[in-house]
């Protein structure tokens, strides 16, 4: 069993900036290992964090880190791209999104970001809120 990695002072800001409680319901574009779905993880008791990347690696990195949370019910992960993203039956709709350092979202990937951004907007609560990198730690999107 691997042991997971402490959250980085980067990762902690971003993840103390969204607006989380208890019963939310998260979703995690672009994981990576899952250090801030674990941290995000930590914060509910009985809301539900999704953490999605498009790398079978990642996904499976985060699995092997995340026993414990995925065991608990309060996350779970699964291989998609954000432009292709859509919620399996039980998965939202979410509450909270958040995507740090992810190509199709922070402007690197301009056509897969308008078709990710549809998929985000159909799979958000009503009142639903969508962060991304690059503000102070983070910046809201106005998806209405």
């Amino acid at each position: 069993m691997s042991v997971a990695p402490a959250l980085s002072p980067r990762l902690a800001a971003v993840v103390d900036a969204l607006p989380i409680i208890p019963h939310s319901r998260v979703l995690e574009i672009g994981c990576g290992t899952g250090a801030a779905a674990r941290a995000v993880a930590a914060r509910l008791t009985d809301g539900r964090i999704l953490a999605i990347d498009r790398s079978a690696r990642a996904v499976e990195q985060t699995r092997a880190s995340s026993a414990s949370e995925i065991a608990s019910g309060r996350m779970s992960v699964r291989q998609a791209a954000a432009e292709e993203f859509v919620p399996e039956p039980g998965e939202g709709p979410f509450d909270v999104v958040f995507a740090v350092r992810v190509g199709a979202l922070d402007g690197r990937h301009p056509d897969a970001g308008a078709l990710a951004l549809e998929r985000i907007r159909a799979a958000l609560a009503s009142g639903g809120r969508v962060f991304v990198d690059g503000g102070q730690p983070l910046r809201e999107l106005d998806l209405g």
